[in-house]
C-alpha cells in the first residue's frame, strides 16, 4: 500500500477541498492510504497529521477555503526547518506528497526534494493564476466571478452619483484578475503591470485624468478604474490623491481585498479541482515527480516545478489590445 501526503499551503482558493475530495477519493480507489497535514508546511514540520477518508471530505467540494486549513511557513526558508519537514514524511513511510498552492507553495516542494527520496506532485492553487503550465490555476474563475459581481453593484452607485471609483483588486504581481474583472465588468481603465510603468507614472496619470474629464463633458454617468495591488507607488488612496490634487477630480475608492479568496467555489473551479486530484494519484501511479499538472487548451499538462515557478506567464495580448481600444475611444 502506498502512503501519500497532501497539504495545502499559501494563500486559500476557492476549489481546494475539491482538489483534498478528488485525491481523497483516487487514493480510495487505488487503496493508497492518505494523511494530511494541518496549516501547511508548519503542520508538516510540527506533526500535524490526520487520516484522510471519504467520511472526512463528505460535501467539501461546494465549500470556500480548505479543511487542511493554510499558512506561511517561514521554518521552510532555512534547512533546518525542510529537514525537520523531511523527517515527519519519513516518520509515516510516506511515499509522494502533493502540495495544493502556488509560487512560494512549490518552492517548499523544491527544497524538500533535495533531502527526500518521494515523489513530489504540484497542484496549482491561487487565485492569481500566476503559474506557468496552466491555463488557469484552481480559484482563478471564482476571483473573478467574485470581483466582477462586485464591481457591478459599484458601478450602480457611481452611476447614481456620477462618480469615479478606484476599485483595487488582488494578484500579487500579475494582471491577470485585473484584466479578466476590468473587461468582464466595462471598466473604463485598468492598470497592471501588462500596461503600467513606473518611469511613466506621470504620462499615465495625465492620460488618466485627460480621459476623465473627456468622459465626464460627454456626460457619461460614471467611470471605474481597476487597479491592480502592488502596483501605484503610495496605492489606491494616492492615485484618489493625486486625481484630485492635479486633475480637480474628485473619487471614492474600494479595496475589494481578501474576499477574492473566498466564498463557494463556482464550477469551473470544481471541475478544475477534481480532475488535477485524480490526475495527481494518477500521476503517482506512474511513478512521475517533481512537476506541477495543469491544463492548457483542455489538455493535461505536466511541467517541471522549476518551470511552473521561473518562467512568466503574460496575460492574453488580446485583453490588454482590448483595453487599449476602450482607452482610444474615450480619448476622441
Amino acid at each position: 500500500m502506498k502512503k501519500i501526503a497532501l497539504l495545502t499551503s499559501g494563500g486559500d482558493a476557492p476549489g481546494m477541498n475539491a482538489a483534498i475530495r478528488a485525491v481523497v477519493l483516487a487514493c480510495e480507489f487505488n487503496a493508497f492510504s492518505c494523511i494530511g497535514f494541518f496549516h501547511g508546511y508548519n503542520g508538516l514540520i510540527e506533526d500535524e497529521a490526520t487520516d484522510l477518508t471519504s467520511a472526512t471530505i463528505n460535501n467539501e467540494i461546494k465549500n470556500g477555503g480548505t479543511l487542511l486549513k493554510s499558512a506561511r511557513c517561514r521554518a521552510m526558508l532555512s534547512e533546518t526547518g525542510v529537514k525537520q519537514a523531511c523527517n515527519t514524511l519519513l516518520k509515516h513511510n510516506i511515499d509522494a506528497l502533493i502540495v495544493i498552492g502556488g509560487d512560494g507553495s512549490f518552492h517548499g516542494l523544491q527544497a524538500i526534494k533535495q533531502f527526500w527520496h518521494g515523489l513530489v506532485i504540484g497542484l496549482p492553487g491561487t487565485i492569481d493564476n500566476d503559474l506557468f503550465g496552466c491555463d488557469k490555476t484552481i480559484g482563478f474563475a471564482t476571483a473573478v466571478n467574485t470581483a466582477t459581481q462586485a464591481i457591478d453593484k459599484i458601478r450602480d452607485t457611481a452611476n447614481a452619483f456620477d462618480r469615479v471609483f478606484i476599485v483595487e483588486v488582488m494578484g500579487r504581481h500579475s494582471g491577470h484578475i485585473a484584466f479578466q474583472v476590468g473587461l468582464s465588468c466595462g471598466a473604463e481603465s485598468i492598470y497592471s503591470s501588462e500596461n503600467y510603468a513606473n518611469d511613466a507614472h506621470e504620462e499615465i496619470l495625465s492620460t488618466l485624468i485627460t480621459q476623465i474629464k473627456q468622459q465626464q463633458q460627454n456626460r457619461q454617468a460614471s467611470y471605474v478604474i481597476v487597479l491592480a495591488e502592488n502596483l501605484w507607488p503610495g496605492g489606491a488612496s494616492a492615485l484618489k490623491e493625486q486625481l484630485q490634487t492635479q486633475g480637480h477630480i474628485d473619487s471614492a475608492i474600494c479595496i475589494l481585498g481578501h474576499i477574492q479568496r473566498g466564498g463557494d467555489p463556482v464550477p469551473e473551479d470544481r471541475v478544475l479541482a477534481t480532475q488535477l486530484g485524480m490526475s495527481a494519484v494518477e500521476a503517482i501511479l506512474n511513478g512521475e515527480d517533481n512537476i506541477m499538472l495543469g491544463y492548457v487548451a483542455n489538455q493535461l499538462t505536466k511541467t517541471p516545478l522549476q518551470d511552473a515557478i521561473s518562467i512568466n506567464k503574460p496575460v492574453d495580448e488580446y485583453l490588454v489590445l482590448a483595453q487599449q481600444n476602450i482607452l482610444t475611444h474615450y480619448l476622441k
